[in-house]
């Protein structure tokens, strides 16, 4: 990983961030390469799902959206990880990641799992006693839910449609790592299809697998590098009732 870490960085794709200054976990700049490529494959991401469907709209949420949003959401509750910090040496590290009960690190006892909030705080106002605090958001899934009354009521469209966005989420991750695969600033590229409740739902949704997967294909990815991997119960996200990702075999394993 350090050797294409290092290829990345002397090829113009991909830099540590604030590296003039030590760096900053978990945060990457894109180079000049690095901004072309990830420009080209938002585009043609943009070009299969929006352009090319009628029913298919895109929107631009607010990052910072009023923080009820993330209450109502479940997210202040439930958007978590296990955390556990070393009692000799401090260092913290997901619970769920670990192989052994020990530091692997300095191979000092844990302390016992609690509960960790990925949500980044901020805190908007003028003065000190104004002061409000927000979430820069940790997916762009709410900014799309909080519009669907004003894309349905503005556009011509009806039920099923879907609505598209390509946006930046933030994490606050306990160990970021494995180069751009966790890290605390990232882009999502997400479409939400909307239907009406009925027998037909597991059909679209296998429709909508079948789509994703052929357009990774289109790009150059192999099929034997792609797999669906159903999510068991205790990893799924708190709103959902299923889910199931296309993963990549990437040098580290499956993600």
């Amino acid at each position: 990983m350090d050797k294409i870490v290092s290829l990345c960085k002397r090829r113009g794709f991909i830099y540590p961030g604030s590296e003039i200054y030590g760096g900053f976990g978990g945060f990457w700049d894109y180079g000049p390469l690095g901004v072309e490529v990830k420009n080209n494959i938002k585009r043609e991401w943009w070009r299969d799902i929006v352009y090319n469907r009628e029913n298919i709209v895109g929107i631009d949420a607010a990052i910072i959206m009023n923080p009820q949003v993330w209450v109502s959401s479940g997210h202040v509750e439930a958007f978590s990880d296990p955390l556990v910090e070393c009692k000799k040496c401090n260092h913290r590290y997901r619970a769920d990641k670990l192989d052994s009960q020990v530091c692997p690190d300095c191979k000092g006892e844990l302390t016992e799992p609690k509960r960790f909030n990925l949500l980044t705080e901020v805190y908007i106002g003028t003065t000190e006693e104004a002061k409000k605090r927000a979430y820069l958001r940790g997916e762009i899934t709410q900014g799309v839910f909080v519009n669907f009354s004003n894309v349905l009521n503005s556009s011509r469209i009806k039920i099923p449609f879907g609505i598209a966005q390509i946006g930046k989420a933030f994490r606050n991750e306990i160990t970021p790592g494995n180069f751009t695969y966790r890290s605390r600033e990232f882009e999502q590229m997400e479409l939400e299809f909307f239907v009406k409740p009925s027998k037909d739902t597991k059909k679209i949704f296998e429709y909508w697998k079948n789509e994703r997967l052929k357009w990774y294909t289109s790009l150059g990815l192999k099929k034997e590098n792609l797999r669906y991997r159903e999510h068991a119960p205790d990893e799924r996200a708190h709103y959902a009732k299923f889910a199931e990702d296309i993963e990549y075999k990437s040098p580290f394993g499956w993600s």
